[in-house]
């Protein structure tokens, strides 16, 4: 039996220029999300990513093709009956003016309410359970517009979960977040799909938390291609790489990191062990030496040395040894050499 929730047949996605022109941006598009699946979608700036979610959420209409909710052709579905199936959070801020967290997560239960807009315990329940599970509790009571971004975001998820959907759709949701809060709202959205069982597709920039995390991985190709497999599919046949690639930065294949092309600054020896020497060999990588371990035969040797929680580096070369205690007067050091 299958778990495809959303399927697309022979997409074709796009928009209009001008009257007469239009602008096709992906042909033959055939994928489907599976039910509790984290599904990320990455590309280039201006691939497309985001005019494929508002077409898979029926905000804007295809070139050509399906897109299938379960049994329902999306854009024939009444926007009632489509919101209790799909949610969609956008990256854009909206003004709620003095609208307190949990009156913002109430929005999400108004397809399912009267004309009245009342809710019921039912609703009620539903709307605690959201702001629990995105660990927004303590923020349901406060103004949305007191919010900083990542808590805002988590409400805007609890909105989206107050839906009861079958899909999530969520366009940048860490894009104007620092880096724990980047975390925390992936590794929500993970749990949350595995949780509900629900298909969560996501676009982001953010390709090293996508790659620890995502199921599965719609990459978008500037030729209009769109790539699907796991992150670790979609490195080992290349794919990953050849899309990526671009002037002053490669995809590390060994690594799993992005490196920039830094000028050639020579050969060092280093001689150490932990965390002082993984860091070590970080720091002259970053501008340019190619760092050999255990190579007597090297000009420049760089010895790690740790004594009572003191680290400090003796750099030896033909003409002398020098003792420098941070790594900072290393790098220093070695660009005069």
């Amino acid at each position: 039996m299958s778990n495809s929730i959303l399927t697309t047949y022979n997409l074709n996605i796009g928009y209009k220029t001008s009257q007469k022109t239009i602008r096709n941006i992906a042909s033959n598009i055939c994928v489907s999300l599976q039910a509790g699946e984290l599904v990320c979608l990455l590309g280039h700036n201006g691939s497309g990513k985001s005019t494929l979610l508002r077409t898979l959420a029926g905000m804007q209409p295809p070139l050509a093709g399906e897109v299938r909710l379960l049994d329902h052709d999306i854009y024939k579905l009444p926007p009632q009956e489509l919101a209790k199936r799909l949610s969609l959070v956008l990256t854009e801020k909206i003004d709620v003016g003095m609208l307190s967290a949990y009156a913002l997560v109430t929005m999400g239960r108004y397809p399912y309410t009267d004309w009245w807009g009342k809710l019921t315990s039912k609703d009620e329940d539903i709307i605690n359970w959201s702001i629990k599970s995105v660990g927004a509790v303590n923020l349901a009571q406060r103004n949305v517009s007191e919010l900083s971004d990542g808590e805002r975001q988590k409400i805007m998820i609890a909105r989206a979960l107050a839906q009861s959907p079958i899909v999530m759709l969520l366009d940048e949701p860490t894009a104007f977040l620092d880096l724990p809060r980047r975390v925390e709202i992936m590794q929500l959205l993970r749990q949350l799909a595995q949780d509900t069982n629900q298909a969560i597709l996501l676009s982001t920039h953010d390709l090293d938390l996508a790659l620890r995390l995502a199921d599965k991985v719609w990459l978008l190709g500037n030729n209009g291609i769109l790539h699907v497999g796991a992150p670790e599919d979609l490195i080992l046949n290349g794919t990953f790489t050849d899309i990526f690639r671009s002037e002053g930065v490669e995809f590390d294949i060994f690594s799993g990191e992005f490196h920039l092309h830094i000028p050639y600054k020579g050969e060092v020896n280093l001689i150490g062990e932990g965390i002082a020497a993984i860091w070590t060999i970080r720091a002259l990588k970053r501008v340019g030496f190619i760092v050999i371990q255990d190579d007597k035969n090297t000009q420049i040797t760089v010895e790690v040395i740790s004594a009572s929680k003191v680290v400090f580096w003796r750099i030896t070369n033909s003409q002398s040894v020098s003792i420098l205690h941070s790594l900072y007067e290393v790098i220093k050091f070695l660009h005069c050499l």
